[in-house]
């Protein structure tokens, strides 16, 4: 049984995906971000970046106690390994699906977070920010849309990079994008959309989700965390 600890949000959406596909099964611990969960104690032990998601397997392949896995990347792998799917064991091919989840962990997903932030929920429009992570964003989408001419995935068959990248293509309309403008981006993004398992893996939560009001603004985008301050003085203690 693998504990996942959860909230609906493209980093979130990876793993629900990823074990719906794996067919692996799985407790949602759900984990309200405006509430700053993530920054409890007990969160904290389980991560220490006190960040969404986490996974905790109870039954390790090596017979050991419970193993908390943190990172939306390193938990894609591990359950990729865990499994022996959609991560190939063959050198080339393993290296090109490892490459293309850096790619998202590295790029798509932190530019694409920064551009919404400036875009939807900034206290005030900061124009060079805008500019910035907006051309960045449609920067990264051209070398996807590019890399996938000619090809129905991202690397060989369906993958864990697939799985990755996909939940942030999700959210073009909030960053202001619209994949008419990305043909192959736009065909790869259909194919996967009709997989049962995926749709299975964003439904998950579906019904958790909720606008943002201020206090859990503050929370998440740092303005004020007394949780995650009193959280940090206990871990020092």
């Amino acid at each position: 049984m693998i504990d996942l600890y959860y909230a609906p949000t493209p980093n979130g959406w990876k793993i629900s995906i990823m074990l719906e596909e794996c067919g692996l099964p799985y407790r949602v611990i759900p984990v309200e971000l405006g509430r700053g969960d993530q920054h409890q104690p007990d969160y904290l032990k389980l991560n220490p970046n006190g960040r969404m998601p986490v996974i905790v397997d109870q039954a390790p392949a090596d017979g050991g106690p419970p193993l908390p896995v943190f990172e939306s990347g390193a938990i894609l792998i591990y359950l990729a390994e865990k499994t022996g799917r959609f991560l190939p064991a063959e050198p080339r091919a393993r290296l090109d699906v490892l490459q293309w989840l850096m790619w998202q962990m590295g790029g798509l997903g932190p530019m694409l977070g920064q551009n919404g932030h400036f875009l939807l929920y900034a206290p005030e429009q900061i124009p060079y920010a805008i500019d910035r992570y907006g051309r960045e964003a449609r920067r990264l989408y051209r070398v996807l849309d590019g890399h996938l001419e000619g090809r129905d995935h991202i690397a060989g068959d369906y993958s864990i990079a697939d799985m990755a990248c996909f939940p942030w293509i999700m959210t073009h309309k909030a960053q202001g994008l619209t994949l008419d403008d990305f043909p192959n981006l736009k065909r790869w993004y259909a194919l996967l959309r009709a997989r049962p398992q995926l749709q299975a893996g964003l439904a998950l939560g579906k019904e958790e989700r909720r606008p943002m009001d201020e206090q859990a603004r503050k929370i998440m985008f740092g303005v004020d965390q007394p949780a995650y301050a009193d959280a940090q003085a206990q871990q020092q203690q």
